[in-house]
């Protein structure tokens, strides 16, 4: 396993370390050096994260808390034009001294590694299905054209093909019977026998 001094998420903890108590801030900008997100929208490799994070000393490991802000680029989910989106997180994970213990995160060589703890609260933030706005009409399922950008556009009706063969169909005689008979009922016959 790598050292985590190499990452530049990397903060240095030795003045921290089984001292219960002990408090210290830091803030820094971090080149993403590889993209956080996989689907259409993601903080892009080599994009800004500007980090303000507190490390506090505990009896089991050291408290890493903070907030994380950047910007997202991808493209609409329904129109496709590219798009951007200001990504705000906060995080917070403990790193433990000892790796006996049932934690996710240690400390190791004196640092914490912030970056699956920053990762995985951007990860998250990041919508399933982002748009350029929230009554974005997508595109035309015709010409394939960005509704927004057409401006008469009236959406064509479209009929289920299931009921295409009863689109002709209008019964003649259903005008002329009077009200609650049906069609085939004279008006004498009102379903009494004699």
């Amino acid at each position: 396993m790598s050292s985590p001094v190499n990452s530049p998420y990397a903060l240095r903890v030795r003045d921290l370390a089984h001292r219960p108590g002990e408090m210290r801030e830091h803030s820094l900008d971090v080149e993403v050096p590889d993209a956080m997100g996989a689907g259409v929208i993601a903080v892009r490799e080599g994009a800004e994260l500007h980090l303000d994070v507190r490390l506090e000393g505990l009896h089991e490991g050291v408290l890493v808390s903070g907030h994380a802000s950047g910007e997202a680029t991808g493209e609409c989910s329904r129109c496709l034009i590219d798009i951007s989106e200001p990504v705000e997180v906060d995080f917070a994970e403990l790193f433990a001294y000892d790796v006996s213990e049932d934690f996710d995160f240690f400390v190791r060589d004196d640092h914490v590694d912030c970056e699956p703890v920053v990762r995985d609260a951007v990860v998250l933030s990041l919508p399933f299905q982002p748009v350029c706005r929230p009554d974005c009409p997508g595109l035309d399922p015709e010409t394939g054209e960005r509704l927004a950008d057409l401006e008469d556009h009236t959406p064509r009706e479209v009929l289920d093909p299931r009921w295409a063969a009863l689109g002709g169909f209008q019964s003649d005689d259903s005008a002329d019977s009077p009200a609650g008979s049906t069609p085939n009922q004279s008006p004498e016959d009102d379903g009494r026998t004699a």
